[in-house]
């Protein structure tokens, strides 16, 4: 169930997983990017910790919308951009509803309408749209987060930096996606998803 106090838990849960896996983010990208995707997510998550507590927002959307404009201004790089636009997306959502279905497809519809990228290019879309669609059904399990993580290693990059390197991305975890699963996996721990 997605409410003030379950949603603060997740983000909680998903700012520690960036600070822990920071290095191993980076070391990601550095392999088809820049090699910045894990400082640039740790800089924000730091910037993140810090509204929270300022500003403390006490409804859904309130602490979705603090928590995107925060990524938004302070991630450098793609990410930042992305996944803040995914949370304001989520904010205006959960206005109306609070299904998790429903909010996530709008942080997804966020994500594309920010980067203009399809499922299939290699990005964090090839990791959120299988989610999503594993809410709706219900069927989501930490393995399958894995899964879908794994499935980027043989896509060949054609959108953002690591198009550049063309089949040479290939063979290679996309950062974005694996930031995302540990997105996922909080949103499972914290208790927002309800199996």
């Amino acid at each position: 169930m997605l409410t003030q106090d379950t949603a603060r838990k997740w983000i909680d849960l998903f700012i520690e997983q960036i600070l822990e896996n920071k290095d191993y983010l980076s070391e990601l990208d550095t392999a088809i990017g820049d090699g910045d995707h894990g400082n640039n997510l740790a800089r924000g998550a730091n910037a993140l910790t810090e509204a929270l507590q300022t500003k403390n927002p006490e409804t859904l959307p309130d602490l979705l919308k603090v928590t995107g404009m925060t990524l938004v201004s302070k991630v450098g790089g793609a990410s930042g951009p992305l996944l803040g636009s995914a949370f304001i997306s989520m904010a205006k959502a959960s206005q109306d509803s609070d299904d998790l279905a429903t909010v996530l497809e709008a942080g997804l519809e966020g994500i594309q309408k920010r980067g203009k990228a399809v499922a299939g290019e290699k990005t964090m879309v090839d990791e959120w749209v299988p989610i999503v669609e594993a809410v709706k059904s219900k069927t989501l399990t930490s393995a399958f987060i894995d899964e879908t993580v794994e499935k980027t290693i043989d896509m060949k990059a054609t959108k953002g930096r690591a198009s550049y390197l063309g089949d040479r991305s290939i063979g290679h975890i996309d950062p974005g996606a694996m930031s995302s699963s540990y997105l996922f996996k909080t949103m499972m721990e914290a208790g927002v998803y309800d199996e």
